[in-house]
């Protein structure tokens, strides 16, 4: 099953290579892209996916090359060099309480040892640390939102 973030990444780097078109299908997911013709014109289709649950049923739909490029570009637009990662599966808190300030936000300098968030799983909460020195410059997950084990939580600037 792929995620949004895969689907993207996929995206990107079809965007950049002269792939035409790209179908992959695996066991209750199917994906098909179609890069636009030289008049600017985007095919669409409506594929569905199976979701984790087996009940539900996502359609997912690409109306405009524009849309595409555009959040390309934004996320180039952010000069990264390292990616602190979730280390498990849990629910990601950018704060130690509700009544209290995030750890990091945006613009923040961090060092190795610096508490970024905490992942709870399981009841236990688990201080997830910078583990480089340098400024945070993106924060990439919402505050109670599920993480996934290695997926990207902050974009950190070492330079």
């Amino acid at each position: 099953m792929l995620n949004v973030q895969e689907i993207q990444e996929i995206i990107k780097l079809i965007d950049q290579t002269s792939i035409e078109e790209f179908k992959y299908e695996t066991s209750g997911a199917s994906i098909s892209l179609k890069k636009a013709s030289a008049n600017g014109q985007v095919q669409t289709k409506n594929i569905p996916v199976q979701t984790v649950s087996g009940t539900e049923q996502l359609e997912t739909e690409k109306t405009s090359e524009d849309h595409i490029q555009d959040s390309v570009q934004e996320e180039r637009t952010v000069a990264f060099d390292h990616e602190i990662v979730s280390p498990m599966v849990g629910t990601f808190y950018a704060a130690p309480s509700p009544e209290k300030e995030n750890f990091v936000s945006v613009g923040s300098k961090v060092d190795k040892s610096t508490i970024v968030c905490i992942v709870e799983a399981m009841k236990l909460f688990n201080e997830i640390e910078a583990e480089v020195d340098g400024e945070i410059v993106e924060i990439l997950v919402e505050n109670g939102e599920l993480v996934e084990y290695g997926q990207p939580l902050f974009r950190v600037s070492t330079k």
